[in-house]
């Protein structure tokens, strides 16, 4: 755990941003540390839409920041998505602003930002987001140590269904996402049967496999292609004629939107100024190449923002209520410019700067993998297929 300061400044407001995608679980969140804030006398106000609520306060008419008080916050620790709305185009460090000639350029708001938390009497900041926002919040953490004016403290809360951040065992959304994946899967498995079809089901979780890996491994999938394992089709083909060739008519694969080729490139949809690339499309690929390969049917289902979507779990609630709460305990400790973690059985904390510092990748020898291997399930990385 990070040690707190032996002194710091009293805290009377502070301030809630909720940025990136979205992920069941981040009503929780602000719902503990609403409360817990208040619990201790503190102010709490909501920024809309990331920090849009503060850097473009006229786009809205009810305006940019809101109180957050009990009452607001009841009832929406079931709910999904985010009362204050999120973002991913309005990075404040690279906030896209269109010239004269209508191109694009990117432009640092950060010390803006910082004032415009001055103006309205923010002592702290909880900013709850994946990599790239708690990249923000290292940022500004950094600004407000030089910056001319009121003092601001920064804690940020790990947000992210791909579970792909660092020293934290676990995020909100996570679960959730994995548990409908795999009621997605399981229902997949009665078509694929009754057709004899390949069914190629395409999941979320940028360049990390978690979701994958796990989502495919508990539904008994007869394939999954990860980020990690740059995959081959030649032996996810074998595997499907195997199973042919003992009756089994249909197979299940289950393939990351980041999953990479052997000797190819990651799909990529776009990218559009202000936003990190768009990935998609491996789904199909999969599914064509698999169907020319063997012969068979197939067919290919995309989760994609289904898997973000609905009430979260009741692991991912409680991991968001902890994370809340402990947000607050850290401000009220002295800490500043450090991320909460899931340390079980406890909540620790660790400085932003190592919290952004890489993405937490499947390790190819975590237990997981070794079970999915001893079922049998192929990761495309077997011997390649000269056919």
């Amino acid at each position: 755990m990070v040690p707190p300061p032996s002194h710091h400044t009293p805290i009377s407001r502070v301030a809630i941003s909720t940025g990136g995608g979205d992920a069941p679980g981040l009503n929780a969140v602000i719902r503990a540390a609403t409360l817990a804030a208040r619990n201790r006398g503190w102010d709490v106000v909501g920024i809309r839409d990331g920090f849009n609520g503060l850097l473009s306060p006229d786009e809205y008419p009810d305006g940019g920041v809101v109180e957050l008080s009990r009452r607001s916050v009841r009832g929406i620790v079931h709910l999904g998505g985010t009362i204050l709305g999120t973002t991913n185009r309005g990075n404040p460090i690279a906030f896209p602003v269109q010239r004269p000639d209508g191109t694009w350029e990117e432009i640092d708001r950060s010390h803006e930002l910082l004032d415009r938390f001055a103006e309205h009497g923010v002592d702290a900041l909880i900013s709850v987001g994946g990599d790239g926002s708690l990249a923000i919040a290292h940022h500004l953490h950094e600004q407000a140590a030089t910056h001319d004016g009121r003092p601001l403290r920064v804690v940020g809360v790990p947000k992210t269904i791909d579970n792909d951040l660092e020293h934290t065992t676990s995020t909100f959304g996570f679960d959730t996402a994995v548990a409908f994946a795999s009621d997605c899967i399981d229902r997949l498995f009665s078509t694929a049967a009754s057709h004899g079809r390949v069914m190629v089901v395409e999941v979320m979780g940028r360049y990390a496999g978690w979701i994958a890996l796990n989502a495919g491994t508990a539904s008994g999938a007869h394939a999954i292609l990860i980020p990690e394992i740059p995959y081959r089709l030649g032996p996810v083909a074998d595997v499907i004629v195997e199973r042919e060739e003992q009756d089994a008519k249909f197979s299940i694969v289950v393939v990351a939107e980041g999953a990479i080729p052997h000797d190819g490139e990651r799909s990529v949809i776009g990218k559009a100024v202000g936003q990190a690339e768009r990935l998609g499309g491996v789904g199909e690929k999969v599914a064509a190449e698999l169907g020319r390969l063997t012969g068979k049917e197939t067919r290919v289902v995309v989760l994609g923002h289904l898997l973000r979507g609905g009430s979260p779990t009741a692991f991912d609630r409680l991991l968001g209520l902890r994370f809340g709460a402990a947000a607050i305990r850290a401000l009220d400790t002295g800490n500043d410019g450090v991320m909460v973690a899931l340390a079980p059985p406890t909540v620790d904390y660790v400085p932003l700067a190592d919290a952004t510092h890489r993405q937490k990748l499947v390790p190819l020898d975590c237990d997981t993998m070794h079970t999915a291997r001893d079922l049998g399930i192929s990761f495309g990385d077997g011997i390649p297929d000269t056919t």
